[in-house]
């Protein structure tokens, strides 16, 4: 397993649509050890694979209590089949997006739909965090950041301060 560097925002495979897993195999179950590692290491609770520079429909979350035993979760092809009526409001930040965090509104919960890597499909309601984390992640695989659901002027604040903090870095 190897961890894998993470895409900070602007960079342009953040905002493709990623392309469906057509199977199962050993480089689709890689990448999935790689995400996990390297969402763990960053530390974050989700990872799509745009992210880290995939453009395949592959998204892992664990959104576990820090005390508790990790769940990690592979969703390949994910789907939202059903959405509660019910929205909440919380604070969400991106690992493509470091150290910026503000309040998004998504469904309270949402019922996946996905393949797993034993190539069988898989259904589940979620909710709370884990309902925020695949809507969140699932936008990832359509191109789209938690800052798009903010404010033009925030928007524009904040790509700003990742372009500098990309400039930052490469000069490292």
């Amino acid at each position: 397993m190897a961890i894998r560097p993470i895409l900070i925002h602007p960079e342009p495979r953040l905002r493709k649509v990623a392309a469906p897993v057509e199977a199962v195999d050993d480089g689709v179950r890689k990448l999935a050890e790689d995400m996990l590692a390297t969402m763990y290491a960053a530390p974050g609770i989700g990872l799509a694979a745009p992210q880290v520079g995939v453009l395949r429909r592959v998204f892992v979350m664990d959104c576990s209590v820090k005390d508790n035993e990790p769940m990690p979760m592979v969703l390949l092809n994910p789907e939202i089949v059903a959405a509660s009526d019910e929205f909440v409001t919380s604070e969400e930040g991106c690992l493509s997006i470091p150290d910026i965090y503000d309040d998004v509104t998504r469904h309270a919960g949402v019922q996946m739909r996905w393949l797993g890597l034993d190539g069988e499909f898989h259904e589940a309601e979620l909710g709370e965090r884990w309902a925020i984390c695949a809507q969140h992640e699932l936008d990832h695989l359509n191109g789209k950041l938690f800052i798009d659901y903010l404010g033009a002027v925030k928007r524009t604040m904040i790509t700003a301060k990742m372009k500098k903090l990309k400039k930052e870095r490469a000069r490292v």
